[in-house]
């Protein structure tokens, strides 16, 4: 999948599923998730046995071999199998999920686009469970609904699940990642008024800020998120102490826009298409993208509490299932405008087609 420089990687070795950021991964390491396909407890050894020897056109076994590769075979799948499925999925011998019915809270961005597609296509009934896709106002509200339980997963910010987990920028809580959604597709935005006067990259910004002093403000959308990660790093990158030379404050992403008309803020650093409606409404401009500042960084999650894994991993599966199938079919999908146009409807992203479009595009 990719959006504006999104990339999800989804490969299908040994009958399985698993996302894995796009590039070579270091020698010896696992995927981030693993999903098999078929469901193990409807397997025996005996057809795993069998459909080899079919395959290879292998002379019958004696039943002492066939008992050795059965085993064999037997370990070799469940070795395939995520520890947290192994311990908990089948353990009433059954892998339908244990609840049917799952809340996944998202914000107005073009990257929840797997959450919501998998609602709309109904690829979730196909796993056994229904999708409620949940608009939230900020990234606080979806980590205090996580915490609460009001929420039982969320397309949610890489960082925002560590700082639960660590109790930094909130309250502790074990949290979970069940899997990465998108990486890249995020930038910073710079207020027209500042390239007029010839703040065109980080350099010049630099520049002017020395030439003309005043208080420049600066907004990301959470303190232990990535949008703050990479604005702090990017102003550093260029001689701006963030902490210093700037005020950096925090705004939810579809609130960036309207702040930055009324000059609430000379810049920006937040996910699309916020990035893209400040050009549209002739306000900003964007001045570099995050993947320019860590090319297939690591952005969405779809996360929850650790209770909540140990709870339902038949359902952490299903909903995970649903997700990877939903962005196989934004990845194949040939005219890109379809999965655009809904996430425009003033039910995820509420804004124009226009806005989307390009960087859907990954223009």
């Amino acid at each position: 999948m990719v959006i504006n420089g999104d990339h999800h990687s989804l490969s299908s070795p040994n009958n399985s599923l698993y996302l894995e950021h796009r590039g070579s991964p270091p020698s010896g390491s696992a995927p981030l998730f693993l999903f098999t396909e078929s469901a193990l407890s409807d397997l025996n050894t005996t057809e795993i046995s069998a459909t080899a020897n079919d395959i290879n056109g292998a002379k019958p076994q004696s039943a002492g071999r066939r008992k050795i590769v059965q085993a064999a075979g037997a370990a070799s799948l469940m070795s395939l199998v995520h520890p947290l499925v192994r311990q908990g999925a089948w353990a009433q011998g059954s892998d339908a999920p244990e609840k049917k019915e799952v809340k996944i809270g998202f914000i107005p961005l073009t990257d929840c686009a797997s959450v919501v597609m998998a609602s709309v296509l109904k690829l979730d009934e196909k796993y056994g469970i229904k999708i409620i896709p949940t608009k939230e106002s900020s990234w606080a509200s979806v980590r205090d609904k996580l915490v609460n339980s009001e929420l039982d997963a969320a397309h949610v910010l890489y960082g925002l699940i560590y700082g639960v987990h660590l109790g930094i920028g909130g309250p502790k809580k074990d949290m979970a990642v069940l899997m990465t959604l998108n990486n890249n597709g995020q930038a910073i935005t710079i207020s027209n008024q500042l390239k007029d006067k010839g703040a065109v990259d980080g350099p010049s910004l630099a520049a002017l800020m020395k030439k003309e002093k005043r208080e420049y403000t600066f907004a990301q959308t959470f303190p232990t998120g990535t949008h703050a990660m990479w604005l702090y790093y990017w102003l550093a990158a260029n001689g701006i102490n963030p902490m210093q030379d700037a005020k950096v404050i925090t705004v939810p992403p579809p609130q960036m826009v309207a702040n930055m008309r009324v000059g609430n803020m000379d810049g920006y650093c937040v996910g699309e298409p916020w990035n893209a409606r400040a050009i549209f409404d002739k306000i900003g401009y964007t001045v570099t993208t995050t993947q320019d500042i860590w090319l297939d960084h690591p952005e969405k999650v779809l996360g929850t509490t650790d209770e909540f894994t140990k709870k339902y991993p038949n359902t952490s599966r299903a909903m995970i299932a649903a997700i990877l199938e939903a962005s196989r079919f934004i990845d194949q999908e040939v005219d890109k405008k379809k999965t655009a146009t809904i996430l425009a409807d003033k039910s995820y992203v509420n804004t124009t087609m226009e806005v989307i479009e390009d960087r859907w595009e990954g223009k």
